[in-house]
């Protein structure tokens, strides 16, 4: 058994990890708050415009569709995996890395790249993939004009040719203790079958396929913005709920310390007792 010196130091360390984990698990919550109630207030929005968008799309003839629709053979792909800066959130970032090598699988004989967004996505993915830029600034400041920019360069990335397919990863917030890993293609736009018979209660003007090449961008970007948006608050959701349980088992250990502490302590005392006894016993006899 440890003696009580060593097990005072493992109570004084377990405590200290405790007050940290506790803390960063009310900073979590914090946080939480504020970007749970951005994300909800943001997914009907950006739900509608998409779902509007593709059935217009669907709607249009393959001339007057938009090029971001264009379906080509896939032989390039640019996966954008978006994670987090730190770490310290259970298995948020390691499920996103999993998800990008299956889809790295389901493309084997194509070309796979990345486009990381968070850096631990990028230090992940950098020792096996080829990672083409890492946007983990965009978490110094979130604004949608910063997504914007990226947006942009991942559509100017299709209409030139670069990539074929362009498919987003991350990770869904759906309450504090659960986020849904999601795989999103991003370009070419998917129509949606039948578009036409839910656009026939509409008016349009001016023509419906200018209508399409104008929002399509705006949809795209807002898709990209709700991404990280939803990854955003299923980051804090995670590390909020790793924290608790990590502040809950230095709880546990702490207590059982405390005890096996108070244990050795009266051994000791036991001990000190027998002696004292058995020395008196000696002197007497």
């Amino acid at each position: 058994m440890a003696n009580l010196k060593e097990i005072r130091n493992r109570i004084s360390t377990v405590s200290s990890t405790m007050q940290i984990t506790s803390a960063m698990k009310m900073v979590s919550a914090a946080k939480l708050k504020k970007a749970q109630d951005a994300i909800t207030a943001m997914r009907p929005y950006a739900n509608k415009l998409t779902e509007l968008l593709q059935s217009l799309s669907a709607s249009l003839d393959g001339d007057a569709g938009s090029s971001y629709a264009d379906n080509r053979e896939v032989n390039k792909v640019l996966v954008v995996a978006i994670t987090s800066n730190r770490g310290l959130c259970g298995a948020f970032n390691s499920n996103i890395l999993k998800q990008c090598a299956v889809l790295e699988d389901n493309h084997a004989g194509k070309q796979v790249d990345f486009l990381a967004i968070g850096k631990k996505g990028n230090d992940g993915l950098s020792r096996k993939s080829n990672v083409i830029a890492n946007k983990s600034e965009i978490f110094d400041g979130l604004t949608f004009d910063a997504v914007s920019e990226i947006a942009e360069e991942l559509m100017a990335k299709f209409t030139d040719g670069d990539y074929d397919k362009i498919e987003l990863v991350y990770n869904k917030f759906k309450n504090a203790a659960t986020q849904i890993v999601m795989t999103e293609q991003f370009l070419p736009i998917v129509p949606i079958e039948g578009g036409d018979q839910n656009s026939g209660d509409y008016i349009f003007e001016p023509e419906k396929a200018e209508i399409v090449e104008q929002l399509i961008p705006k949809s795209l970007k807002t898709q990209l913005y709700k991404a990280i948006r939803d990854s955003f608050a299923s980051e804090h959701g995670a590390r909020m709920t790793a924290m608790h349980k990590a502040t809950d088992n230095a709880t546990e250990l702490r207590d059982q310390l405390k005890l096996t502490y108070n244990k050795a302590r009266q051994a000791a005392i036991t001990n000190e007792i027998l002696e004292i006894v058995g020395g008196a016993e000696a002197l007497n006899n």
